[in-house]
């Protein structure tokens, strides 16, 4: 089995690659020094050329993001929003859209790796939830566009990779009490590649966090 891992040199994109290797997965982990997926021609040659390396394309996570950074909202630049819609949706929408043909052919699985910031309106976090919920609506449209061969799913991670120090803080908005690890993403990834009657949906990896959220200010 053949895998493109967009992010997949960041905290958790390199845990889901590190993953699927473990299971037997031939897996092209691809970071910024692979390709600007802010760009239409920069997602396709990274397709092209994992395709080139796996002799094919079983799965794709798109697990690339960037712009998660806490701003109020009036102080928003026009930079920083291209940053955060940049490798998030717009590198998602090109990505999977370069590796549709490969993936039809293998019967293949989409996952986008959301968070639930795509869910929450989080006003020092504007760009990225805007960025997020593109991601997650993008999920739901290549589902349709993408069936019957291929599956699309997402996945919402909460709090799973943690600052050093804000471990306490954070397992407090958790109705789990405590906060997750990419470990926990990496098993969804796992879970919704060979779950062959799910498509067009998110699982939400997060310990309960969305459900806290109205009696929250953010992250």
């Amino acid at each position: 089995m053949r895998a493109l891992v967009t992010g997949g040199t960041g905290r958790v994109g390199s845990i889901v690659a590190e993953r699927l290797r473990h299971e037997n997965w031939s897996v092209v982990a691809a970071g910024r020094a692979q390709g600007d997926l802010a760009s239409a021609d920069g997602a396709r040659v990274l397709v092209e050329t994992a395709v080139d390396e796996l002799g094919g394309l079983d799965l794709l996570v798109n697990a690339a993001g960037e712009g998660f950074s806490a701003k109020p909202v009036g102080e928003v630049t026009e930079a920083d929003w291209d940053a955060a819609l940049g490798a998030t949706a717009k590198g998602s929408f090109f990505t999977t859209q370069a590796a549709a043909p490969r993936l039809r052919e293998a019967g293949g699985v989409v996952i986008m790796i959301e968070d639930v910031a795509a869910y929450e309106p989080w006003p020092s976090f504007a760009a990225h939830c805007a960025a997020k919920a593109a991601q997650a609506m993008l999920t739901r449209v290549f589902a349709r566009a993408l069936a019957p061969e291929v599956r699309v799913c997402g996945i919402a991670p909460g709090p799973v990779a943690v600052e050093p120090g804000q471990e306490e803080r954070r397992a407090g908005e958790t109705l789990l009490g405590r906060v997750g690890s990419p470990e926990d993403v990496a098993e969804a990834v796992l879970f919704l590649a060979s779950a062959d009657f799910v498509t067009g949906t998110s699982l939400f990896v997060d310990g309960g966090r969305h459900l806290q959220s109205r009696s929250l200010p953010g992250p």
